[in-house]
């Protein structure tokens, strides 16, 4: 593969047109198309931390300069500091989600992780009838924090219908699914995905709560409307003031923590543990852990706590 191109206004002579080093040690001082250095990083990371709480390492370099060199091109800007002067300025506050955006990582996909959800079939809904027996209007709240396109909300929806079946119209069933992208929002919203991306709904699940389209000229599925009926999709800074108040039956937060400093992941598993209910459960994902984040939690399976107390 070539490497980037010397731009054609660099002052040095020819014989000195050398590549320059790259990453930490060298400044981030490069040959890209855009000039990248220490200061941009800092002033990005900055930033993304302070409105949105996500940490974000030196290593992460590469990443930053790819994803954001293709926002500059698309706003036309010559280099890295009249993005960053857009950044701080009066119209920095709409660009700024684009920011967040371009630099949180959306993989996602159809029952990942599917022991939740097998846990949630299984002990979860069974305690909330058992406890709810005689309620006349049971109420039954599910939230998906960190939502990203909708594979997991829409999971979850599967889950209820299938596993309550017609029972499920007794009770005040909702599922809340939230985002900090806002594309990610607008995605789940609209609930159609890639037929490629349906390889991890079980084959009886798919026939009964998708039904066959097309995204981009491509054959895609699209999610039914007894789904998209449980599911209010909003977009949400989890380090901001939440709307919402509560309380949840269980609360999935996977792969969420681990873009958050400490300070962050504590303010944010004190916030769920006001949250969910007495007994509610709390699902992260599969490298986070809430050891010595908090005591309000006992783990009663992989990546799986119950909150403890009243």
């Amino acid at each position: 593969m070539t490497g980037p191109q010397v731009p054609s206004d660099d002052p040095r002579p020819d014989a000195d047109r050398r590549p320059r080093p790259t990453g930490a040690a060298a400044d981030f001082r490069n040959t890209r198309e855009f000039r990248f250095e220490r200061h941009h990083f800092d002033l990005i990371a900055r930033l993304l931390h302070q409105l949105a709480g996500i940490a974000l390492a030196s290593h992460k370099v590469e990443m930053v300069y790819a994803r954001l060199a293709r926002r500059l091109r698309d706003l036309r800007l010559p280099d890295f500091d009249a993005y960053c002067a857009l950044l701080q300025s009066e119209d920095g506050a709409h660009e700024i989600g684009y920011l967040v955006n371009a630099l949180t990582t959306n993989l996602t996909s159809f029952y990942r992780e599917a022991h939740h959800f097998t846990f949630l079939e299984q002990t979860v809904l069974p305690e909330l009838r058992e406890r709810h027996a005689k309620v006349p209007k049971p109420r039954l709240r599910l939230w998906s924090a960190g939502c990203s396109s909708g594979p997991e909300p829409y999971s979850l929806a599967m889950v209820l219908v299938a596993s309550l079946g017609p029972e499920l119209r007794r009770w005040d069933a909702r599922i809340l699914a939230t985002d900090i992208d806002t594309h990610m929002v607008d995605t789940a919203r609209r609930g159609v995905y890639s037929a490629d991306s349906a390889s991890g709904i079980p084959a009886a699940i798919r026939s009964r709560f998708t039904r066959p389209t097309t995204l981009n000229g491509e054959p895609a599925i699209a999610m039914t409307d007894d789904l998209k009926r449980l599911i209010t999709v909003k977009p949400l800074n989890l380090l901001e003031r939440w709307p919402m108040s509560g309380p949840f039956d269980a609360i999935f937060c996977r792969n969420v923590l681990i873009y958050f400093d400490r300070p962050g992941r504590m303010q944010v598993i004190e916030n769920f543990a006001r949250m969910i209910g007495p007994g509610g459960y709390l699902f992260l994902g599969h490298s986070e852990s809430l050891y010595g984040v908090s005591d309000r939690f006992q783990q009663v399976g992989p990546t799986i706590y119950q909150r403890v107390g009243p």
